[in-house]
């Protein structure tokens, strides 16, 4: 009978050769027939047998002969059969330790050789043991095709691990024999993780061949799952230039090494781990004092989810983590610390094509080889729908600066002669902080015979789950098909180092996918947004006696501006009311402005439940159709909000200031003060647009009788010509505004849908809040700190990464664009100049925000006693020294800590009662939240906009190329402001295309089939800032759609 090992081989050797047009079980075997003939030819055998002599020279010599090719290329194997072959011979699972000691890479060889030749016996073993193909293959048909695309699933995974084929039923059941652990196929990420990666090679690549979709568009979501993600790996051995060690590497210090495997016996010591343990905090904590292990925040790209990247601690380039096992069941977002691998295995960074990793004894044959067959975008989708956050989007604005892969920073130490760059790789090796949720959206997929349902998550960087059946609903098992389109949520709970998949519990059903609730609340739980009500510990906090009035004693400790001229400008919708302004005139022909905060502190008193709660909320949370708020709504809408005709505490600054804008003197102080009114920033933009109307009471909102309307609106002429030349003094000294455009719904009061959507217009009453928020906040940056330098609480934006500004300037200096990257105010110049004078101006200049944004670095809150060097406290885009939040207390925590500092400086308050290193672990508490606040609002929006397509759909629009890859390239859709990505080889009617690159100046030419055969083909070029015409276009899929490239004929 065959031994397990065998049978595993053979099972291993047959599903390579399954096609799309390979669908049923007789091909299956003519196909497995034909394979088996290759295998026990004599030149087949001559091939392996020359490999092995290569492989026992290879540590004294150059590596393998050229005969190795010479041969190969003779017996015509396929490209990935070569790369296959020989990383099957890493597989040291199959031999005990022992034998491993004594016989090296020639035995491995052999026995490999000699199961090639038994391997026509076991199929026919196979078969007698009871698991026919249609057993085997039927329920994984089941789950080649889903919402999100998965073509793996924990099935699949899950029934390779025991070699025994009867045990395929029972895939949670361990092996006590280490000979039956499993084997694979795959180039090891690292020494140390020889076995774990090729484990997780094979398995994904067994089980892409398996489940290769019924509908070809079902391969797309997973944006090259396995070909992307193993061809590089597999082709690696095999080194033209005799460089590649890697193969060595593994039988020296690999996890299959015998001390390695000894060490992981014990409780699940029979079964091989996926990923290397981790290491103990000492061995972290010395590593990294000497600089051989670095800490950074992980970011999995979120269209290839098999990498990663954390930022190099020199500031170059990004160093790259390359594939699942690279990341060792790190989430994104997650502080890592990890070890940088060997330089053979760093990754070639090519810029002109969609750069895959590779090693760097990888040829330039290979990776196109690698390209013809990487997998084809569904053919109704005409462009990915842009699931990513912003930083992400950007990342994709230039091809050229850009590799597809992440931020293309350059040592000049890696450059290559050829124009090819290295990018140093790595491996996690400890989590610092887990600061992903482990929540996580998705579909259950029923697994027939196992006890687990299989959890797909809908975000593709999160790993697919086992979820146990008595966790999942009572007639989940019966009527599996009922799900298939519900949402649950379900929360990792364990993901042990010997498995490809996380373990969970399903938190919650949210709904039926596609409808906007169910799917608001999947983000706010899958983004820790605590939308929880507020316990009644919290409610206690607040004021009993309502309504509320001013006490008297505080009255007597403020400053009394219930008189003066003071209002809202807000959002129409705005409920949460946190700014009011001022602007009086002074006899001397100056002006005594103010800026007016709700003084929130005043009712958040620190260490109590309330206080506990807002800080940990960090922010409220916008989305399209609500928010959730940072504080009860009781603070939010009433007590705190700056309502108008009604008494409320404030913060005050207030300025003495010329008619130009210089200012003259300032105070801080608590005031008390009684709105007269609540403008939108309509009201007041018609204000502005007309300084001469008198406008009656109808025009506008109820308005406090002891004020004019005229004193009203001549207050409000008088901010905007002040911020006029606030703005013109900061732009004229330095400053910098990237505005990108930004999606505003309309929606049914009753339902909360989608009734229309419009770009946002920034407009004169927008920048006249805006100027005097931001005067303020500078003001208070420098008094705080002034009083409490290792206290304060301040927010710094780092210049942008120096390498991807030289790579954009070289680029648009190719495009022939006169753009100044030296400065945030040389480029705020440039951005409002050389953009050309035509109706596509505007178009131009947010296609360039975009590339500009790219390498811009995220603004952060910071304790000023944590940082030694004044350079890092600088705002790079506002060009200032210092500055901080102190406007939004209501919606941000962060401003309540300024209140309080502010307070304490002023003798009005208590001492904060936070150390140095409190108030910074606080400041990057919000950070974080802040990050994830902008994330969910996104995805509000285009969870939105998905809905608009649908119901309103499809939509014209012109758009404007932004970016150019080598078979693909993304486009600014003018008219609603969306970014979509535009595949090739998916455009319907296109003959061919041409990719051609010019230093960094990347051009498609498409050439689409003529409409009448007497006439020639139609050629279009695509190159950055090329117009287009696209038509948005629903997916099937829930609240997805695509961009449909329109032939250029129909542009004119």
């Amino acid at each position: 009978m065959d031994s397990p090992r065998e049978s595993k081989k053979a099972h291993l050797n047959r599903e390579p050769k399954r096609t799309h047009n390979q669908p049923g079980i007789a091909p299956q075997k003519d196909a497995y027939a034909r394979l088996l003939s290759q295998h026990s030819s004599s030149k087949f055998s001559l091939y392996l047998e020359q490999y092995a002599k290569d492989m026992s020279f290879q540590r004294d010599g150059p590596g393998p002969s050229t005969l190795l090719k010479a041969q190969s290329d003779k017996l015509n194997i396929p490209q990935r059969k070569r790369d296959q072959v020989p990383n099957d011979f890493s597989d040291s699972s199959d031999f005990s330790p022992s034998s491993m000691k004594i016989k090296g890479e020639e035995s491995s060889l052999s026995l490999y050789m000699e199961k090639l030749n038994t391997c026509g016996a076991q199929q026919d073993g196979e078969q007698k043991q009871g698991v026919s193909d249609k057993q085997r293959r039927g329920p994984r048909r089941d789950t080649a095709t889903s919402h999100d695309g998965d073509i793996d699933s924990g099935e699949e995974l899950s029934s390779l691990k025991p070699n025994n084929p009867k045990k395929h039923q029972k895939p949670q059941k361990k092996s006590k024999d280490p000979k039956e652990a499993d084997s694979f196929v795959g180039r090891p990420q690292s020494p140390k993780n020889a076995s774990a990666s090729g484990q997780e090679q094979e398995k994904m690549t067994k089980s892409k061949k398996k489940n290769l979709p019924k509908h070809p568009e079902d391969e797309n979501s997973r944006e090259g799952t396995v070909r992307s993600g193993v061809d590089t790996q597999m082709s690696r051995p095999r080194s033209p230039h005799g460089k590649d060690k890697r193969l060595q590497q593994p039988r020296a210090s690999g996890a299959n090494s015998p001390a390695d495997r000894n060490k992981n016996k014990g409780g699940r010591g029979s079964k091989k781990q996926v990923f290397e343990s981790y290491m103990t905090l000492e061995e972290v904590s010395h590593g990294l004092k000497r600089g051989e292990l670095i800490q950074g925040q992980l970011r999995i790209n979120p269209k290839k989810y098999h990498e990663a990247f954390i930022p190099s601690p020199d500031d170059t380039r990004d160093i790259f983590l390359d594939g699942i096992v690279s990341r060792n069941r790190a989430l994104n977002g997650d502080v890592v610390v990890a070890q940088i691998l060997p330089r053979d295995q760093w990754k070639v960074v090519r810029s002109d094509t969609d750069c895959e990793g590779s090693s760097e004894s990888e040829t330039q044959r290979e990776n196109t080889a690698q390209k013809k067959t990487a997998r084809t975008p569904r053919p109704d989708v005409m462009v990915e729908d842009q699931c990513s956050d912003q930083d992400e989007l950007v990342r994709r604005v230039q091809n050229t600066t850009l590799t597809e892969t992440g931020v293309p920073l350059e040592d000049p130490s890696t450059s290559r002669s050829n124009g090819e760059i290295l990018q140093k790789t790595a491996k996690v090796v400890y989590i610092v902080e887990k600061k992903h949720s482990r929540a996580v959206t998705g579909f259950l997929k029923f697994l027939p015979d196992k006890p687990f349902a299989m959890f797909s998550p809908v975000d593709h960087r999160v790993p697919r789950i086992n979820v146990l059946l008595t966790n999942c609903p009572e007639d989940f098992t019966s009527r599996p098909g009922d799900y298939t389109n519900t949402l649950f949520i379900c929360r990792i709970t364990n993901w042990t180092a010997d498995s490809n998949f996380a373990e969970g519990q399903l938190h919650k059903t949210l709904g039926q996918a596609g409808e906007i609730e169910p799917e608001t609340e999947g983000i706010l739980i899958e983004y820790d947004v605590d939308f929880s009500e507020f316990s009644d510990e919290v409610l206690d906090c607040l004021p009993k006696n309502l309504p509320w009035t001013i006490p008297p004693e505080e009255m007597s400790k403020r400053r009394d501006l219930r008189r003066e001229c003071i209002f809202t400008i807000d959002p129409a919708t705005a409920r949460d009311l946190d700014d009011a302004l001022s602007c009086k005139q002074l006899p001397d022909g100056n002006f005594e402005m103010g800026v007016h905060i709700a003084d929130v502190s005043y009712f958040v008193g620190e260490d109590n439940a309330l206080d506990a709660v807002a800080s940990q909320r960090a922010t409220s949370v916008y989305m399209v159709q609500k928010v959730i708020p940072m504080l009860p709504r009781l603070l939010c809408e009433e007590l705190c909000s700056l309502n108008p005709l009604t008494d409320r505490l404030t913060f005050s600054v207030i300025w003495k200031i010329t008619p130009e804008g210089k200012i003259l003197s300032e105070w801080f102080g608590r005031t008390v003060i009684r709105s007269c009114v609540k403008l939108s920033y309509d009201h007041a933009q018609s204000m502005i647009d007309a300084p001469e109307k008198m406008f009656s009471a109808e025009e506008l909102p109820p308005v406090d009788p002891e004020h004019p309307i005229d004193e009203i609106h001549q207050a409000v002429l008088n901010l905007h010509s002040i911020a006029k030349n606030l703005r013109a003094q900061r732009f004229s000294g330095g400053a910098l505004r990237l505005d990108q455009l930004k999606l505003s719904f309309t929606l049914d009061k009753e339902t909360m849908m989608p009734q229309g959507c419009y770009i946002y217009q920034y407009r004169d009453s927008n920048k006249l809040v805006e100027e005097f928020m931001l005067l303020a906040n500078i003001a208070t940056a420098n008094h705080i700190y002034r009083r409490f330098p290792e206290l304060a609480l301040l927010r710094c934006h780092p210049p942008p990464k120096t390498k991807m500004v030289d790579e954009l300037q070289e680029l648009c200096d190719q495009l022939g664009i006169n753009i100044d990257l030296s400065s945030a105010g040389a480029l705020h110049k440039s951005l409002n100049t050389t953009l050309g004078d035509d109706e596509y101006t505007t178009a131009r200049k947010e296609v360039l925000t975009h590339m500009c944004s790219r390498p811009m670095q995220m603004a952060l809150y910071f304790s000023s006693g944590v940082r030694q060097d004044k350079q890092l406290f600088k705002h790079y885009a506002l060009n200032v020294p210092l500055y901080t939040h102190f406007t939004s207390p209501i919606r941000r925590y962060a401003d309540i800590i300024v209140h309080r500092l502010l307070a304490a400086s002023l003798k009005c308050g208590p001492s904060l009662g936070l150390s140095t290193q409190e108030v910074q672990k606080q400041a990057s508490h919000c950070n974080d939240k802040k990050t994830l606040s902008k994330r969910v609002q996104e995805l509000s929006s285009e969870l939105f906009f998905g809905v608009f397509v649908k119901d309103c759909g499809p939509l014209d629009s012109e758009a404007m190329v932004m970016g150019v890859l080598d078979q693909s390239f993304d486009v600014l859709v003018l008219r609603y402001g969306v970014q979509k990505r535009i595949y090739c080889k998916s455009v319907t009617g296109l003959d061919s295309f041409h990719h051609r690159k010019v230093g960094k100046k990347s051009e498609l030419t498409l050439v689409w089939t003529a409409e009448d055969i007497e006439k020639p083909p139609v050629e279009q070029v695509i190159s950055i800032f090329t117009l287009v015409e696209v038509q948005l276009k629903a997916d099937g899929a829930p609240m997805k759609y695509s961009a449909v490239l329109k032939r250029p004929e129909e542009n004119e």
